[in-house]
């Protein structure tokens, strides 16, 4: 399959790009250095030429405090983006995935979040990647939008990917408590955003790793027990007492209702998940002792 790849740089879409390569796809990866997603003459230019059968968006500007203040620049590069994408892969008859998040839920609901439920963000960011659902999906009916959220992997810069690393460090580990999502390791989300083109259904999918879900301390404690650090201590804090910026959903655990209809099997569990990337981060990090010895 022919697969163009938009935000190739980040977290989601360096394991996507791999994946993709694995499997014997004819890959064109973008970092957003050399495509800006919300350059309507590059987004053209650079999709004539490559005539994908499929468009993978991953680019986006997740810094959700940032967002909240620079909305103009959010607006562009979650809500224009998808919808030039969108705009160029129906001239060419190619399908769009493109990735949004939990957070365009409020988190208020107890339960986990489906495609029933309709969505209402609190944040700048949150009503960005709406936005950019929507217009995706209004200017290109055959798009598929993947929602996920508490991503973490190999290469992330975020709490969840790096845990392990701060606690080996040293490093004070403070997590919350009083958030909750459902855990989606990067590796597996790529696997199944490969699916989904497989599948080529437009709609919208809810894709997390299987699990009630869990708090980020919740994640903290069960990823050092894993690695065997959970004598390392974790300061309990709450979402309040960090004065972010950006209000934050509460509640946003996902479960998708579209998958299981259409016979895709449920991800593996979080933790199963967890298990498998601390191991790599082990294995990677004792490789590179061993390369380089003290």
């Amino acid at each position: 399959m022919k697969i163009l790849i938009t935000g190739a740089g980040g977290l989601v879409g360096r394991a996507l790009t791999a994946h993709a390569t694995a499997k014997g796809d004819d890959v064109a990866a973008y970092d957003r250095q050399s495509l800006d997603i919300t350059d309507a003459h590059a987004v053209n230019k650079i999709i004539q030429s490559a005539r994908p059968e499929v468009v993978i968006n991953c680019a986006a500007w997740t810094d959700v405090d940032g967002c909240e203040s620079d909305p103009e620049h959010a607006a562009r590069a979650n809500a224009l983006g998808p919808a030039l994408l969108a705009k160029n892969c129906r001239d060419i008859h190619a399908l769009l995935i493109t990735i949004s998040t939990d957070y365009v839920f409020d988190g208020a609901k107890e339960d986990f979040y489906t495609q029933r439920d309709q969505p209402n963000p609190i944040s700048v960011y949150g009503r960005s990647k709406l936005e950019g659902e929507r217009r995706a999906q209004a200017a290109w009916a055959r798009t598929i939008v993947a929602r996920s959220g508490y991503i973490f992997g190999t290469g992330g810069k975020n709490f969840l990917s790096t845990v392990v690393k701060r606690a080996r460090s040293g490093t004070a580990i403070m997590a919350i408590d009083d958030m909750f999502g459902t855990p989606t390791y990067a590796d597996d989300l790529a696997q199944r955003l490969r699916q989904l083109a497989d599948v080529d259904l437009p709609g919208t999918y809810h894709v997390v790793n299987a699990g009630e879900g869990a708090s980020f301390y919740d994640f903290a404690r069960a990823a050092l027990q894993i690695s065997g650090d959970d004598g390392v201590e974790i300061k309990r804090v709450r979402l309040a007492d960090l004065n972010r910026p950006a209000p934050r959903p509460r509640k946003s655990r996902l479960r998708c209702l579209l998958s299981p209809a259409i016979g895709l099997e449920p991800l593996p569990d979080w933790r199963d998940a967890l298990d498998r990337f601390v191991s790599e981060q082990i294995a990677s990090s004792q490789s590179a002792a061993t390369a380089n010895p003290v």
